[in-house]
C-alpha cells in the first residue's frame, strides 16, 4: 500500500481560517517555513513581554523608595515598548506569511533597527545620568 492512498484527499472548501487577509490568497507554504515565521512572532512577543514586565518591576521598586523620576520615565518607556513590540510582532507575521503564501520575496525586518537604536540610546542615556551624578554627588 503506498503512502499517497493513506492521505486524505485535500479539501475543496473555502478556508475559514482567520485572518482571512493572510490565509484568503495564495497557496500553502511550506509547513517548516509557516512555523518558523510563528516562532519568530512568538519570540518577539515574549521579548515584548518581557519589556512590559521589566517597566513594572522598576515601576513597583519606584513606588517602594526615593528613586529618580527618569527611573520611572524609563518603567514607563519599557511598557510602551514592548506594547508595540507585541504589535509589530503581529504585524510582520502577517507581511511574512502572506510573502510565503504568495510566493514573493521575504519583507525585510522593520523593528529590529528601531529596537537596536532604543537600546543603545537607552545605554547612552542612563551612562551619562551616572556620571552626572557621580559628578554632582546628587
Amino acid at each position: 500500500m503506498s503512502s499517497d492512498a493513506a492521505r486524505p484527499a485535500p479539501s475543496t472548501a473555502p478556508d475559514d481560517r482567520k485572518p482571512q487577509s493572510v490565509y484568503g490568497v495564495g497557496s500553502e507554504p511550506d509547513v517548516q517555513a509557516s512555523l518558523a515565521n510563528e516562532r519568530t512572532a512568538l519570540s518577539w512577543i515574549r521579548t515584548g513581554l518581557a519589556l512590559v514586565a521589566g517597566g513594572v518591576a522598576l515601576a513597583t521598586l519606584a513606588s517602594f523608595g526615593e528613586l529618580p523620576t527618569v527611573i520611572v520615565a524609563i518603567a514607563g518607556l519599557a511598557s510602551l515598548g514592548g506594547g508595540l513590540l507585541a504589535v509589530w510582532a503581529l504585524v510582520s507575521w502577517r507581511r511574512t506569511e502572506r510573502a510565503l503564501r504568495l510566493q514573493e520575496p521575504l519583507p525585510p525586518p522593520a523593528a529590529l533597527p528601531w529596537l537596536v537604536g532604543a537600546v543603545v540610546a537607552v545605554a547612552i542615556f542612563l551612562a551619562a545620568f551616572s556620571a552626572y551624578q557621580a559628578l554632582t554627588g546628587v
